[in-house]
């Protein structure tokens, strides 16, 4: 079984109305916090395939802290007492119980809400506010036929999840990470089986359905980086426009593909890391890249179109079935690109050509 080449140490907290709270602290630098999202496992997901990759790197330059959520995980599970507003005060509860003072905060899917409550009440703690694949209006905030997915939802894992039989959780797995290799199925699958029981899953969903933070965007005053992925097969791709929209100056990035939890092969996930790197910069630790004013210009045109192709997320595979040419052609050019630019990997590249500006959203 594959870890982390750094280990977690895990502890717990009892927050004032008496649940424990498991978090855990890892890596070193700058302090980062991940808020936790439906649903969580610190020892499952630590070895993961589906998101050991992001711990890797969210602790490749940063003290990292994560917890599980009231209800899940190795924290209590409790069926009650799920609002947001408990989100808001365990996420208070674990920051103040690790030490932690000024600090970057991650929030993914749910997480981005309860991220977005916690910096406008304390906006002297998030140095830096990262949002991926989140929402603002939770599901019963949004259009009819969403709130009827929302409620059949919970009612599925109130019948399903108990089961020995794993298709009903299988169902979540396709919503989740419609392009997970069938290990990785596996694992997401056992995960919602480890995690919590049917009943209090459900009673989560059913909360985080009522969520909505609309009115308190404005209020922001973090620097905000708002990342979706376009055809996101969880959470609409307008609620992350509408996230970045209602948050001053924030930075809105669209990310190609369809998993709700990117995986680690695909281009999206290169584009996530190098944006969040650059967005961070020297808190991070990440170097800066030096390039020459004029580096574009000695790029000829095709590999100016390669470039352009990698910064909006697209693989060698892709590139090359694209341009018809060979993967080895692609790999030729980057090397090419690389050396011109003065960069190392491909995440610099991306960031140079974005910032260069040959990259437009469509809704920008």
């Amino acid at each position: 079984m594959q870890r982390s080449t750094t280990e977690q140490i895990v502890r717990f907290h009892t927050t004032t109305d008496g649940v424990k709270l498991a978090y855990a602290l890892t890596g070193s630098g700058t302090p980062l916090v991940k808020v936790a999202n439906w649903l969580t496992h610190l020892e499952y997901d630590w070895v993961s395939p589906v998101w050991r990759h992001w711990f890797s790197f969210l602790t490749s330059r940063n003290r990292l802290l994560r917890y599980d959520a009231r209800g899940c995980g190795l924290s209590d599970w409790i069926d009650e007492r799920l609002t947001l507003e408990y989100q808001v005060a365990d996420l208070t509860a674990v920051v103040e119980a690790a030490g932690l003072d000024r600090f970057a905060m991650i929030g993914l899917s749910q997480g981005a809400a309860i991220a977005v409550e916690y910096a406008v009440r304390n906006p002297h703690r998030v140095s830096h506010l990262i949002l991926c694949g989140g929402y603002a209006q939770g599901w019963a905030r949004r259009d009819p036929e969403q709130m009827r997915q929302g409620a059949a939802l919970a009612e599925t894992i109130r019948i399903g999840w108990g089961q020995d039989n794993p298709a009903f959780r299988q169902l979540f797995t396709s919503l989740f990470i419609p392009d997970a290799t069938e290990e990785q199925s596996r694992w997401f699958s056992e995960l919602m089986r480890v995690t919590t029981r049917p009943e209090i899953a459900a009673r989560i969903i059913e909360s985080l359905g009522r969520i909505d933070v609309t009115e308190r965007l404005s209020l922001v005053e973090a620097p905000t980086l708002v990342m979706h992925v376009r055809n996101d097969s969880r959470c609409p791709y307008e609620q992350g426009r509408l996230l970045a929209a209602g948050i001053p100056g924030a930075r809105f990035v669209t990310l190609e593909g369809r998993n709700h939890i990117l995986l680690e092969n695909e281009p999206a996930w290169e584009l996530f890391r190098a944006t969040f790197a650059q967005f961070l910069g020297h808190e991070a630790g990440m170097p800066e890249v030096v390039v020459a004013p004029n580096a574009l210009d000695e790029l000829t045109t095709r590999e100016t179109e390669i470039l352009r192709l990698v910064a909006a997320g697209a693989s060698n595979l892709q590139i090359s079935g694209k341009l018809f040419i060979s993967e080895k052609t692609v790999r030729n050019h980057l090397t090419s690109i690389f050396d011109k630019l003065n960069v190392s990997s491909r995440a610099q590249a991306i960031v140079f050509a974005r910032d260069a500006g040959l990259v437009r959203d469509r809704h920008a």
